[in-house]
């Protein structure tokens, strides 16, 4: 493979879901498509579609040409409707046109690693007619077909793969949000700050610091004296900044010490994909 040594760990984590998720989906049975998955409004049929789609861009494919129907409640902003496009086109495939488009989806996609020359500053396209780089773009598609995978995992009642490269490129993906949750969505207090430890297949612990301009950053150091201390596992974790549980239904699982007020603000900020 001739990658980029910096976009490799993206181009491995990416492989190896994606590879996952093709063996979760062969042998499907055609009602099983329509299993909801814990991302709002989806199908495992639709997870799969916006999946092909999104991997269809990145190979340059045009978008489809379609028409989304007015009934979508779900579809709330430009963004939403610009992911719809491809799921919806493919709303009414069947099981076999599914397999079959995602094995030729990731064929092509495999072809276009193993011949990857760009530089990792190299400008791509982005959603919304935006352009990113395409080191961010290898990540966020690692990020989000790890994350599908585990939709599907749950829908279909199939556990694994939380400790997998795609895990640890999920975990870097939230920690680099953090800042923005405590500081800007929980309006945490300058010169305050938040431990987020984390236990279960992945293990982490971060301290939030909110600065006296009331900017966050983010490090691997402990607090003396944090204004709250989040303690919960990964998959709970997962589940909340994906946006795919509200904070009331895990309450369970997470422990929390220090200021409840403040606590409950992050929780509720605390989903960081669109």
């Amino acid at each position: 493979m001739t990658v980029h040594p910096s976009l490799q760990t993206y181009a491995d984590a990416w492989t190896h879901s994606i590879e996952a998720i093709s063996e979760l989906v062969q042998p499907l049975a055609e009602g099983e498509w329509n299993r909801a998955t814990p991302c709002p409004a989806w199908s495992v049929r639709d997870v799969v579609s916006h999946i092909i789609g999104m991997e269809c861009e990145m190979l340059g494919d045009p978008r489809p040409i379609h028409s989304l129907p007015r009934d979508l409640y779900h579809v709330r902003s430009e963004f939403a409707r610009y992911m719809e496009m491809q799921v919806d086109v493919r709303r009414h495939h069947t099981a076999p046109e599914m397999t079959s488009e995602l094995e030729y989806t990731i064929i092509r996609r495999n072809r276009q690693l193993r011949n990857e020359n760009r530089s990792p500053e190299t400008m791509v396209r982005a959603p919304l007619g935006a352009e990113q780089t395409l080191e961010q773009a290898y990540r966020i598609r690692a990020f989000d077909v790890w994350v599908h995978e585990q939709d599907l995992r749950v829908a279909l009642n199939a556990p694994g793969n939380l400790d997998s490269p795609g895990a640890l490129v999920a975990r870097d993906q939230f920690i680099s949000a953090l800042p923005k949750v405590v500081a800007k969505g929980a309006g945490a207090p300058p010169h305050s700050a938040v431990v987020l430890d984390v236990h279960g297949p992945v293990e982490f612990l971060r301290t939030v610091r909110v600065g006296a301009d009331g900017r966050g950053t983010v490090d691997g150091s402990p607090s003396l004296g944090p204004a709250v201390t989040l303690a919960l596992d990964w998959e709970t974790y997962v589940r909340l900044a994906a946006g795919r549980v509200r904070p009331a239904a895990v309450a369970d699982r997470i422990k929390i010490e220090g200021d409840a007020g403040l606590a409950a603000a992050i929780l509720e900020s605390f989903a960081v994909t669109p």
